[in-house]
């Protein structure tokens, strides 16, 4: 675990000699992987080797729940701080986590090789964040690594192992199998794909297996190498078939009889925001490829709520599809999709009623893109009037409306952009203008008026005419 690029996938990449980094989107881990090593300790007989299982945990900040999580189930925790750049903050969120859960954890100080290099400040940042090491003030065990030489790196896995051994860790074999799931998503030809790792017990296929959201028979289990397995035992980790939908990430999985009365069929759950709300913030369709990319960009969104009126209307796990983009006509909302695909009814929906639908496979590039759509699409800078009501009209594309003048002033027969949920939706013309039932030429800030303009959209109360300034 640790921040962002400090070399945690590189690290494991190394100790798997794969290339696992190459294949991440924009470089850094967008969900948790769980990988299996065998490993022969220093000094030992060649013949006792010994399993590890790994959790690759993504560093952004998006991806906070994942890491709280990934803390929940690791046995042991290698803290990955980069020796050029130090304590940054997903490095203090971690630690954070590690003290609430009370998880055992080693540091590896990475990319030593680095010109710019400084072992001595980063331990110094370790202490100054209450983290000391052995050797310098405390009982932390720790390690000078570089994930891409492969300097230290068994040296951090023989002390991985020595904790482990000083933690006296056990299980059961025999018992029914319960864990912790790490992922989860929906294929289109495979149904639930859902990843796991095995805490206690044996995990067998053609057994029921359930969690508090979700439950199922299993069908298949991967292991991973990403061979077809009939069983596992504890500490490994597995992709499961079998859900009859997919389960959140985090949760608690188990099987065997105590699973029989649980499995039921259970739908992805569709948020709909009362019609108040939904008139007052922009609706928000948002889409994940699975449950933990689901969640880091619920995380995105609940920060970006700080700056801008958004309102979740529905989430859920696949692709984008036609209904996405019909729910998104209906409501005038827009659609967000992360590491997600457009099915094309979809993408014909889209263009033609424009439709706007923001999608990206790299969580910090997502959210710079909704930013910037949200940033230019308020005009905090427009001359403008919130409608308080609506009373009909001559008829045609003329309508009677009242409204309160928020910036001004704001003169008669202006032309004006028609806004709803914070983007123009129409262009119109003020008719007639009137202030206390008297024509008036022009209406200040905070005056109350009375409006006849033409529109080529219907109103309702809440939009908003915009005046551009002059």
């Amino acid at each position: 675990m640790g921040h962002v690029d400090h070399g945690k996938t590189t690290l494991l990449d190394c100790i798997r000699k794969t290339s696992v980094v190459m294949r991440e989107a924009g470089g850094i881990t967008q969900s948790i992987g769980a990988y299996e090593i065998v490993y022969t300790p220093a000094g030992a007989d060649k013949n006792v080797a010994r399993k590890i299982t790994f959790l690759d945990t993504p560093g952004h900040e998006a991806f906070a729940v994942m890491r709280s999580e990934s803390v929940k189930v690791a046995d042991v925790v290698i803290l990955v701080v980069a020796a050029d750049d130090g304590v940054k903050p997903q490095t203090l969120n971690t630690l954070e986590y590690l003290k609430r859960e009370k998880t055992p954890f080693i540091v590896a100080i990475n990319k030593i090789d680095k010109q710019n290099a400084n072992v001595e400040k980063t331990k110094t940042d370790l202490a100054n964040a209450g983290v000391y090491l052995e050797g310098f003030g405390g009982s932390v065990s720790w390690h000078q690594i570089s994930a891409k030489t492969g300097d230290g790196v068994p040296e951090l896995l023989d002390i991985t192992l020595l904790t482990s051994d000083i933690l006296g860790l056990s299980c059961d074999s025999q018992a029914d199998a319960e864990g912790i799931v790490l992922t989860s998503k929906v294929d289109g030809k495979q149904g639930n794909i859902v990843g796991v790792v095995v805490k206690n017990g044996t995990l067998k296929e053609g057994t029921a297996i359930s969690t508090n959201t979700a439950a199922g028979k299993i069908r298949r289990i991967i292991d991973s190498t990403g061979h077809q397995v009939k069983e596992l035992i504890p500490s490994a980790p597995a992709l499961i078939l079998g859900f009859g939908a997919p389960p959140l990430v985090g949760e608690e999985f188990k099987t065997g009889k105590s699973s029989d009365s649980a499995v039921r069929s259970c739908l992805v759950k569709t948020e709909t925001a009362a019609g108040n709300e939904r008139d007052k913030k922009m609706p928000l369709i948002i889409k994940a490829n699975e449950a933990g990319s689901l969640e880091a960009l619920k995380n995105v969104i609940t920060k970006l709520c700080e700056k801008f009126p958004l309102c979740v209307i529905s989430k859920g796990i696949g692709d984008i599809y036609e209904n996405e983009a019909k729910l998104a006509l209906q409501t005038g909302g827009i659609i967000l999709g992360f590491n997600v695909k457009i099915d094309k009814a979809a993408l014909n929906v889209i263009r033609a009623h424009g439709i706007t639908a923001i999608s990206s496979d790299i969580i910090y590039e997502l959210e710079k893109s909704i930013e910037e759509f949200f940033s230019g699409n308020i005009k905090h800078d427009f001359r403008k009037i919130k409608i308080l009501a609506t009373f009909g009209g001559p008829g045609g594309k003329e309508y009677i409306i009242g409204g309160k003048v928020i910036k001004g002033p704001v003169r008669n027969q202006e032309p004006f952009e028609l806004w709803r949920n914070i983007k123009p939706i129409g262009k119109g013309k003020i008719i007639n203008l009137q202030s206390g039932r008297k024509d008036v030429s022009e209406a200040g800030e905070s005056m109350e008026v009375g409006l006849l303009v033409s529109s080529d959209m219907p109103m309702r109360e809440d939009d908003e005419l915009m005046f551009e300034d002059k």
